[in-house]
């Protein structure tokens, strides 16, 4: 088995692409050992020194370290823990099955509003940060501003406020009027 690494805009997560299938579809946010719980792959990577977040995306695994550690001693050890798994045909989730879609529902007055902004983050920006093994989902729409909550490569990245401000703010209130402000929320 061959796990590729890739770098992802923020310094301290790395992307890891164990060219097979992780996640059937949707996401899956670990972003503590206790979040863990019912995935025996994230476990595994949790039980490396300095990990503090796992993510899984379809076909890759993005790892995020406390500040201060060096990725050259971690990632020999984070790429047995994947390959390990692997080959011992355990499940990457246990009890009910895979990921989720990622978005909080939101009906109401705003449902036609919010079904929009789902649309385009789904066909626009979540493609492209899945590249750089993150997510970004919907989390609520208040008074013209819209909510995000920033997962895996994209949480704690220095680049995320810049994208989403400059990004996605800019794509919502192109097509969608309504939209005034992109906040970043904390789950």
């Amino acid at each position: 088995m061959f796990i590729q690494t890739e770098s992802t805009p923020n310094p301290a997560t790395l992307k890891f692409l164990p060219g097979q299938s992780v996640l059937e579809m949707g996401t899956a946010d670990f972003p503590n050992a206790d979040a863990a719980q019912k995935s025996p792959l994230a476990r595994r990577i949790f039980d490396v020194d300095n990990v503090t977040g796992v993510f899984f995306g379809t076909d890759f695994v993005t790892v995020t370290k406390a500040e201060g550690a060096e990725w050259d001693h971690m990632k020999p050890a984070i790429l047995g823990a994947i390959m390990e798994h692997f080959q011992s045909g355990a499940p990457v989730m246990e009890g009910e099955g895979g990921g989720t879609g990622g978005h909080a529902e939101h009906d109401g007055e705003d449902a036609e509003i919010v079904g929009q902004i789902k649309t385009l983050l789904d066909t626009r920006v979540r493609p492209a940060v899945a590249q750089d093994g993150g997510d970004i989902t919907f989390h609520g729409f208040d008074r013209g501003v819209v909510y995000l909550h920033m997962q895996g490569a994209c949480a704690g990245c220095p680049s995320s406020t810049l994208t989403l401000k400059m990004g996605i703010e800019n794509l919502l209130r192109h097509y969608i009027p309504e939209v005034l402000e992109v906040r970043p929320v904390n789950v």
